[in-house]
């Protein structure tokens, strides 16, 4: 089955260009992202701190059925622009991907359908081609699929 989050990774670059297209108003897409409740329904996880804001930060927190610690989230929020763009940094725990640059467009494509694009940037090639080797584009899509299941209820 073809995946609705397409991810375009080209061979020896530090980046991926990821774009998705939602049944979801610009406005509903934008605040899935920006708002702590809806942040932590799609993405399963708990929202410790989340600044939607210029120069803003944020953290996520998702625990194991034992109540152990499975995968922390942070960055800085450094530009946002409602509706429209979402600049920040984020950096997962323990893992040995370092800090990637997310630039994420928001955009209307009619009155209820609107697309997101993602500009994602490593700080190496091999960091890039190391999340690639993991189920990322799947989990991604999952998520995407979820995002889009839970928000269109609210519409």
């Amino acid at each position: 089955m073809e995946l609705k989050t397409k991810v375009h990774a080209e061979d020896g670059q530090h980046d991926l260009l990821i774009t998705r297209e939602f049944d979801l108003p610009v406005g509903l897409l934008f605040k899935a992202y920006v708002e702590p409740e809806f942040v932590e329904q799609w993405m399963g996880t708990k929202v410790l701190k989340l600044e939607s804001k210029k120069h803003g930060s944020y953290a996520f927190e998702t625990r194991n059925p034992q109540g152990q610690v499975a995968f922390v989230a942070s960055g800085v929020i450094h530009d946002i622009i409602p509706n429209q763009k979402i600049v920040r940094t984020f950096e997962m725990s323990g893992a040995p991907f370092g800090v990637q640059l997310e630039v994420y467009e928001f955009e209307a494509t009619g009155e209820n359908t609107s697309k997101l694009n993602m500009h994602v940037i490593y700080e190496s090639i091999a960091q890039r081609d190391q999340l690639l080797q993991l189920p990322f584009k799947q989990g991604l899509n999952m998520a995407h699929n979820r995002l889009e299941e839970i928000i269109s209820k609210i519409k």
